[in-house]
C-alpha cells in the first residue's frame, strides 16, 4: 500500500504491528558494502558515544568518556606524533585531531575483524536501520540543542558595549561572526528555527528523509562559517554534516530520479524495527517523551541563559556600564592619558554578569571573567584566555558614577579612578528595520 507520505508499508498494515513474517531478509550485500557498512558502523557509534547517557543520566557520563580515551589519544600522540597533548579548549585542539584518527584506525582494524569473523553474512538491513535509528536521534537532538540556543539567542548575544567601541580591524575572524549574529535576532531566529525544524522532522521515520535534506542545507551553511570564520567546531560541525548525508544517502537512488533524472520514484519501503506490536508502541512513545523533554528543556534553558547574559541580565550588575579611566596610577606613579601610551587603560567595561573588559589606549581589548562580591566590595578578575591568571581588586564608590579600584595586576600595583559615562549611539544597534528606504545607508 502506498501512502500520502510517499512510503510503501508493507502488507497494507501499519509499520508498527507488522507479523515476523515481513521482517525477512534483503538481498545479499557486495562484499565492498558490507565492509564499508562495518567501518561506519564501528566509527559513528564510538564517535557519538556516550549519546543518549550523557543527556538522560548526567553529564559526567561525558566526562569518564573523555577520561577512557585520554590515555590512549595521549600515547598515540607522543609515539605516533612525537606530540605531548595537554589541556585542550576547542573541538579543533590537537587532541580532537588525534582522536579522530584513533577513532580511524580502530573502525578500519574492527571492520577487517568482523569481516573475518562474519564472512557468510547475507546482508546487516536490521543493524543498518537500528544504526541509521542511532544517528537520526544523535543528529536531531544536537540540532535541536543549537536551535535552541538561537531560537532564544543565548548563543549569539547581541553586541556588548566593549565589543561596539572595538576597532573593526581588531575582531577576529570568530568574534566578527559573533558580532554579526548578534547584531540581528530576526536572524538569529531564522537560523536557529531551521536547525529546530530539521532535528525535529528526523525523529519520525516518515520525515527522515525530508529532515536530511532540511539539515544538510543548515548544516553546509553552519560549516563553511566555521570554515571562513575560523570556528574551533570545524571537526564536529563537519562530522554533523557527514551524518545528515549519510541518512539522506539511503534515499539517494529516488533523489536522482526525481530531482536529475526526471523519472518517477518508487515510494520508500518502511519495515517494522520490532516483531511485537507492543514494543513498537512503547519504543516510539519512549522516543516522543525524549524529545519532547529536551526539546522543552534546552529551549527553557535557552530562554534563562538570555535573561541572565542578554540586555535585561546586564541591568543586574550593580557596576553595568562603560567606566572612563580619568586617573591611573601604577606602582604609585601617575599615568596621564596620552595615546602614545598604548599599555595604559582607557576604559573599563561591565557589561555582562561575569564579565570583564578593559580597553587600552591603542583601542585593543582584553576580556576577563569576573567574581564581583558586593559586601566585600572586591572584583575576582581571571583571565579567559589563561585560567592560571587571577588577581583580585577592591573598588569603593566616591558617588554613584565615580568609582575607585585598586590592587595588583600583572605585577603591579594599580589604582585607578573610573567614571562612568553614556556609550555613543551606534547605528549597528539602533538603526532598525526599514520597509522603505529612500537612499541606502551605508557606511
Amino acid at each position: 500500500m502506498q501512502t500520502t507520505s510517499g512510503l510503501r508499508v508493507v502488507d497494507d498494515v501499519p509499520e508498527d504491528v507488522q507479523p515476523a513474517e515481513n521482517l525477512r531478509p534483503g538481498s545479499a550485500w557486495g562484499p565492498v558494502k558490507k565492509l564499508l557498512f562495518r567501518f561506519a558502523f564501528v566509527y559513528l557509534i564510538l564517535y557519538n558515544l556516550p549519546f543518549p547517557l550523557d543527556y538522560i543520566i548526567s553529564d559526567i557520563v561525558d566526562l569518564w568518556y573523555f577520561q577512557m580515551w585520554t590515555p590512549l589519544v595521549r600515547w598515540v600522540g607522543k609515539h605516533v606524533f612525537n606530540v605531548i597533548l595537554t589541556a585542550h579548549g576547542s573541538g579543533d585542539s590537537t587532541y580532537g585531531y588525534i582522536q579522530v584518527f584513533c577513532l580511524l584506525v580502530i573502525s578500519s582494524a574492527a571492520a577487517l575483524i568482523w569481516t573475518l569473523l562474519d564472512r557468510k553474512r547475507r546482508n546487516y538491513a536490521r543493524l543498518y536501520e537500528w544504526l541509521r535509528v542511532y544517528v537520526r536521534f544523535v543528529l536531531a537532538v544536537t540540532l535541536i540543542e543549537y536551535g535552541s540556543w538561537k531560537v532564544f539567542p543565548s548563543q549569539f548575544l547581541a553586541p556588548t558595549t566593549d565589543r561596539l567601541m572595538q576597532p573593526f580591524g581588531d575582531f577576529s575572524p570568530m568574534g566578527l561572526l559573533w558580532a554579526f549574529m548578534g547584531a540581528s535576532v530576526a536572524y538569529n531566529v531564522f537560523a536557529g528555527l531551521g536547525e529546530l525544524v530539521g532535528g525535529l522532522l528526523l525523529t519520525v521515520r516518515r520525515t527522515t528523509l525530508l529532515g536530511a535534506l532540511v539539515s544538510i542545507g543548515v548544516l553546509s551553511n553552519v560549516v563553511m562559517l566555521n570554515l571562513s570564520y575560523d570556528v574551533p567546531i570545524k571537526q564536529f560541525s563537519s562530522h554533523l554534516l557527514l551524518m545528515a548525508v549519510f541518512l539522506a544517502a539511503h534515499d539517494a537512488r529516488r533523489l536522482a530520479n526525481v530531482l536529475v533524472l526526471n523519472r518517477p520514484a518508487e515510494p520508500a519501503e518502511v519495515r517494522p524495527l520490532f516483531r511485537r506490536k507492543w514494543l513498537a508502541r512503547t519504543a516510539a512513545a519512549c522516543a516522543a517523551v525524549f524529545i519532547l523533554y529536551m526539546t522543552g528543556t534546552l529551549l527553557y534553558g535557552s530562554y534563562q541563559d538570555l535573561e541572565t547574559y542578554g540586555s535585561k541580565g546586564t541591568s543586574k550588575s550593580p557596576l553595568s556600564g562603560m567606566w572612563n579611566v580619568e586617573e591611573l596610577v601604577v606602582d604609585g606613579k601617575v599615568r596621564p592619558p596620552l595615546l602614545t601610551d598604548e599599555t595604559r587603560w582607557r576604559r573599563i567595561f561591565f557589561n555582562v554578569p561575569g564579565r570583564f573588559a578593559i580597553q587600552l589606549m591603542s583601542a585593543s581589548r582584553e576580556g576577563y571573567d569576573l567574581k564581583l562580591d558586593e559586601k566585600k566590595r572586591t572584583l575576582l578578575i581571571s583571565k579567559r584566555t589563561d585560567p592560571n591568571w587571577k588577581t583580585t581588586l577592591v573598588y569603593r564608590r566616591l558617588q554613584p558614577d565615580v568609582l575607585l579600584v585598586a590592587g595588583p595586576f600583572d605585577g603591579h600595583q594599580v589604582r585607578a579612578r573610573l567614571h562612568r559615562t553614556a556609550p555613543p549611539a551606534f547605528p549597528l544597534v539602533t538603526r532598525g528595520f526599514h520597509w522603505i528606504t529612500e537612499r541606502g545607508f551605508n557606511r
